[in-house]
């Protein structure tokens, strides 16, 4: 018995096909599992931070772009942005480190507030609840070479309330 292939079904399985390779193909740049440095990777200059909402149905989540600028010395570039959170509200993106020969990991809770070098900067969200925020951090006190443990929160900047979190990171001062 012959099979007879349609125009119907070759295009759906070229679609198909396409799809997963356009998932595989890109998949070099997500984060595996959630978290794209996990706590015993060894301590990256850049990092791609997944911020979750605080319980799995949330549909809150965000993205902080972690990046080492070459150019500048020393700093830290913070591309931040949310989504589906509280339309037209603005929030704070915090972090808390640990020294990387520190076993408890992300165990530190002495937050800072982050924001445009040392003043802190809100992340204004937009009339569906997503904001973007261009944030910076000047990492001269730091010694080059120095490695963390870093976690991020952002929280209500009204209430103060946490609203997303990250996993534990590790990072190196370049």
């Amino acid at each position: 018995m012959k099979t007879k292939f349609t125009l119907p079904t070759v295009i759906k399985v070229v679609l198909i096909m396409g799809l997963f390779a356009g998932l595989i193909g890109c998949g070099k740049n997500l984060p595996l599992f959630g978290n794209g440095n996990p706590i015993n990777a060894k301590p990256a200059y850049n990092l791609d931070v997944l911020l979750n909402g605080l319980t799995i149905n949330s549909p809150s989540s965000g993205f902080i772009e972690f990046r080492q600028d070459s150019v500048t010395f020393r700093m830290v570039n913070l591309d931040t942005k949310v989504t589906h959170l509280e339309p037209n509200h603005s929030y704070i993106l915090e972090r808390a480190v640990n020294p990387i020969t520190d076993t408890t990991g992300c165990s530190s809770t002495a937050w800072l507030q982050l924001g445009l070098g040392l003043a802190p900067e809100s992340i204004h969200t937009d009339a569906f609840g997503n904001g973007e925020a261009t944030l910076w951090r000047n990492l001269t006190s730091a010694a080059p070479g120095a490695a963390y443990h870093i976690h991020f929160q952002v929280i209500d900047s009204a209430s103060t309330a946490v609203v997303l979190t990250s996993d534990c990171y590790n990072y190196v001062v370049k």
